[in-house]
């Protein structure tokens, strides 16, 4: 029986991860689903999900040379998703400012008072500047400008400049 599992694979990057993470999936008859990958400070994380006949405790042995070279693997089963309803809105909140404690849960949390949920989330902290790029889902109806406001008082109290505008529709 097909079932979806998550797999996570975490730390010091070297040229190859994927290509053998993603072998021993295909030798097991895996069908990557969804991936987010990226380096953290040299470090490699990678999310994936992968619908597999295989179990996990299978999957977690096809990739067990993986942890015997320093990388961390979990894999977890990923249960049914909920029918959520209507999808609502794509929008993009873009965050700059100088870097200090509280930057991400205050605006985020604005996010969620309004029923949006993240989607994607991505920090860089560079020279002096700190910088939040998230992609929100809102609920149909959402006041989009009210949030937008909510935002920007938020944003002035924590010194950064904050953003939200419609998403672009993912194009392939």
């Amino acid at each position: 029986m097909t079932q979806s599992l998550a797999v996570t694979v975490l730390g010091h990057d070297r040229p190859g991860i994927i290509a053998e993470v993603t072998g021993a999936l295909a030798a097991l008859g895996g069908n990557l689903e969804d991936s987010s990958m990226t380096l953290l400070r040299g470090h490699f994380a990678w999310t994936l999900v992968v619908a597999t006949d295989a179990g996990a405790p299978a999957v977690r042995e096809a990739l067990r040379h993986i942890e015997a070279e320093g990388l961390v693997v979990s894999v977890l089963p990923v249960p049914e998703a909920a029918d959520t309803g209507a999808p609502g809105s794509a929008w993009l909140l873009s965050v700059h400012g100088a870097d200090r404690p509280g930057i991400v849960s205050g605006l985020t949390g604005v996010v969620a008072e309004a029923g949006g949920n993240i989607t994607d989330l991505t920090t860089r902290l560079g020279t002096g500047l700190y910088v939040v790029v998230a992609e929100v889902t809102l609920p149909a109806g959402a006041d989009v400008a009210a949030l937008a406001d909510r935002l920007a008082a938020v944003a002035d109290e924590l010194g950064v400049r904050a953003s939200l505008a419609p998403a672009d529709s993912d194009v392939l």
